[in-house]
């Protein structure tokens, strides 16, 4: 278990924690000489109870309030300290509507310096105390009063944080692995160290981890948990861990930082979140309110856009964060909103979707992408928003700090995949039916045209996929029989090409002379469009329509044959080679008995060449004997 501490400067936090411990929190010299905690300290001990228990003691001066803020987010227990001579104070309150924001329901108040004041005295702050504490997570907690000086309490107070110890449950270590780093410093013969709390997954010696925002790759060369050394970290323990490779250094890592396992690196700068306002904000929030966003250690200058409207002081809306940089965070990570001048807290709340869009973000599609997303189940939620449009799974996965294993998540939502989307089963279905119905209108007004090309047919269905998850949509349905793919070109499987009767009309004037007497050396398509006063545009593409109905043969450039006479100088050419000693013949001797000209009788060759039906050994060919068949009588 971590334990926070929290409240006004000078109230005894520090003094308190080294009567739990025997540890000294206070690390610098500046710290001792003034008798203030500036920075982040760290205690450990065993408070009775077997377990190793980690402390945060974090600085109460309102000043530094963004160093509390990066102690208190990974904490399982507030441990709130309130000093009985001074009772509640403003530190204490702005401490406690950080928790409230934290959604830290578990917690103690120790009310120190106890032996400064008497009954009516202890009696009267506790009353304060219940008032604060009223209307906030931390409503029931219990209020022991202690003093560091005489030891009064102390005992008490070990005793109820060990059965709080005792009573947290262990957190899962399932999943990919995160580390919020509040600390980053060399030592001599180790080189890079980093603490902090780990939030979800393990992490081992050996392991191969991402700095992120930044990106920096690094090995895990050493780690000490809850103070001690181990092969392994696990969620819910601070950990140190000794951080190898190129670039990895202390100056090339931050507060706020997070280690994560290198799936998950993914930073992100615009989120939609949830936001509560405190009570104690002057004004309503509007659009592109500025403010510095707290989130475990990261500290960031924000603006704040409400999707619905302003956002009155202690109500509760939908809102985007746009941050001046980018941060490593995770869906349903708490974050704090403070004002930018560090005079006070302005509310918090919870992230929802790290990858908000720009535009279109308060349509009401967009708006119940979010209402789903509040749901804190994978499942419901991945449910939820796939009612509303397809989702990028891995993406959701990743964000969310999940498995990369979503069969689980993907069957109890009941998506449908395809490449990186999930898709509902209505979803899937209906886009089945655009896919055939637009396909079957598409035939029935174009008889004449093979298919529908495939970026058009992707751009009328809906949902819309992209290019990728489209193509494999096809291959999906062209294995199970429902269309058929011919290169850019989709077609229902029983389309065939028609003539229009007026391009019958056309091709009927054309075909006596391509089976007549002068079938071999047919007229080209501009001597058609002579003698028949027809544009030569419509001349050729009658003919090429009647290529894909296996009608004619395009031999040369507007050289069509009928496919009569193809199959008719296919069995000359077969004679040809039957008559030579090994098979093997000239141009000419084709020529020859098609009385034709050279020229045309070579087309005609290198149009059987191409269709494989002959092979060529410089100016001799041969019928090839795996396509013997082809073009065949």
């Amino acid at each position: 278990m971590i334990i926070g501490t929290a409240g006004h400067i000078d109230h005894g936090k520090t003094a308190l924690v080294k009567a739990l411990t025997g540890i000294e929190a206070d690390r610098l010299a500046e710290e001792k000489a003034r008798g203030i905690t500036i920075e982040l300290g760290f205690a450990y001990a065993d408070l009775g109870g077997g377990a190793v228990t980690g402390f945060v003691d974090v600085p109460g001066h309102e000043r530094l309030i963004h160093t509390m803020l990066a102690g208190a987010g990974g904490i399982d227990f507030a441990l709130l300290v309130v000093a009985a001579d001074d009772g509640i104070m403003p530190q204490t309150r702005e401490h406690l509507a950080i928790l409230s924001l934290l959604n830290l329901t578990r917690g103690i108040v120790a009310l120190t310096k106890a032996d400064l004041a008497g009954p009516e005295r202890r009696a009267e702050v506790t009353a304060q105390i219940r008032a604060a504490l009223a209307g906030t997570p931390l409503a029931g907690a219990g209020v022991l009063p202690v003093s560091s000086l005489t030891g009064e309490g102390i005992a008490d107070l070990r005793a109820a944080l060990a059965a709080a110890e005792a009573e947290t449950a262990r957190r899962s270590a399932q999943g990919p692995f995160r580390l919020a780093v509040d600390r980053c410093f060399t030592l001599s013969g180790a080189g890079t160290i980093v603490t902090g709390t780990v939030i979800s997954g393990r992490v081992a010696l050996e392991d191969a981890v991402i700095i992120s925002p930044s990106g920096l790759n690094a090995r895990v060369r050493g780690i000490h948990a809850q103070n001690h050394r181990a092969r392994e970290g696990l969620a819910g323990q601070r950990c140190a861990l000794n951080l190898a490779g190129d670039g990895v250094t202390k100056a090339a890592i931050h507060r706020g930082d997070m280690i994560l396992a290198p799936m998950l690196h993914a930073p992100t700068d615009r989120i939609d979140a949830e936001l509560s306002v405190l009570p104690s904000e002057p004004r309503p929030i509007g659009t592109w309110f500025p403010a510095r966003l707290h989130s475990h250690a990261a500290d960031v200058a924000a603006r704040i856009v409400p999707l619905r409207g302003e956002i009155a002081p202690g109500e509760s809306g939908l809102v985007q964060l746009v941050l001046d940089r980018p941060i490593a965070a995770a869906v349903g990570d708490r974050f704090v909103l403070r004002d930018t001048s560090a005079s006070r807290s302005i509310g918090g709340g919870i992230f929802l979707d790290l990858r908000a869009p720009a535009r279109k973000r308060s349509t009401p599609e967009r708006l119940a992408v979010l209402a789903a997303a509040r749901d804190r189940d994978p499942a419901s939620a991945l449910a939820g928003m796939l009612a509303v449009a397809p989702v990028d799974l891995p993406g959701f996965l990743r964000d969310r700090a999940l498995p990369l294993a979503p069969a689980a998540i993907r069957e109890a939502a009941g998506a449908e995949i395809v490449g990186r989307l999930a898709l509902s089963a209505a979803q899937m279905q209906g886009l089945r039916r655009a896919l055939t119905d637009t396909l079957a209108a598409f035939h029935a007004g174009n008889p004449d045209l093979p298919g529908i090309g495939r970026e058009k047919l992707r751009l009328a269905l809906s949902p819309r996929l992209p290019k990728d998850e489209f193509l494999a949509f096809l291959r999906d349905q062209a294995q199970a029989g429902r269309v058929a793919l011919e290169g850019a070109f989709l077609r229902l499987p029983g389309h065939e090409v028609q003539l229009s009767p007026e391009d019958e009309a056309l091709f009927a004037r054309i075909l006596p002379q391509l089976l007549g007497q002068g079938r071999f050396r047919p007229p080209r398509v501009r001597d058609f469009a002579q003698d028949f006063a027809v544009d030569e545009r419509e001349v050729r593409r009658v003919l090429k329509l009647a290529q894909r109905l296996g009608r004619v043969d395009q031999i040369a450039q507007d050289h069509f044959f009928a496919r009569a006479v193809t199959a008719e100088m296919v069995a000359i050419l077969r004679d040809v080679a039957a008559q030579s000693e090994d098979g093997w013949f000239t141009a000419p001797a084709f020529r020859d008995r098609v009385q034709n000209g050279r020229k045309v009788a070579i087309e005609i060759l290198d149009f059987l060449d191409r269709h494989g039906l002959t092979l060529r050994r410089g100016d001799l060919r041969r019928i090839n004997p795996h396509r013997a068949d082809l073009f065949g009588e």
